[in-house]
């Protein structure tokens, strides 16, 4: 059994190698809590959005867009929004845990501190294959500059989606220039 296996709904709709992404991002996610000698209540915030961010990552697009009402976005971005919707069904309360699995793939300006984390951990898990060294030398950065980790994350997926042709997405570039 997995940390993902640990902390997953029973809901999930995950593979294998999306289980594993879920174990090492709420690993990394324990360390910095650890390292930053969170609260226990926050703590557990970020566990719980880890869990959540990637639960529904594997569902049908069909199964998405009932859970999100939103026939126009496109479908790998909406596993966020449709596990916070389920989230919050299954009882979950605490906004800053919604608002973090919702927002997790674009970002979000609105966020509290569990939300930044939840975007920081899941692009800098150790698992990922591109950017390997700025990554690990970002992800030990996180706990003893969090806001400046932050910046620097969201600088790094922007430039990674220009160098791939890749979207950038307005919440993104929303996140950039916020101050």
């Amino acid at each position: 059994m997995s940390v993902a296996d640990d902390v997953l709904p029973e809901w999930a709709v995950v593979s294998d190698k999306r289980r594993t992404h879920i174990a090492r991002v709420t690993a990394l996610l324990a360390r910095w809590a650890v390292t930053m000698n969170l609260p226990e209540d926050e703590a557990s915030r970020w566990t719980t959005a880890s869990a959540l961010h990637d639960a529904l990552r594997d569902a049908p697009e069909p199964m998405l867009r009932a859970l999100t009402a939103n026939g126009d976005r496109a479908a790998e971005l909406l596993h966020g929004p449709a596990a916070a919707v389920r989230a919050e069904q299954d009882g979950e309360r605490r906004q800053d845990v919604l608002d973090a699995v919702r927002h997790h793939t674009v970002g979000f300006t609105g966020w509290e501190r569990t939300g930044r984390a939840l975007y920081m951990a899941d692009f800098l898990e150790p698992g990922r294959k591109f950017l390997v060294a700025e990554r690990a030398f970002l992800a030990q950065q996180v706990p003893h500059d969090f806001d400046a980790a932050f910046r620097q994350v969201v600088r790094l997926r922007l430039e990674w989606s220009l160098s791939q042709n890749g979207a950038l997405f307005p919440e993104t570039v929303d996140l950039w220039n916020q101050r």
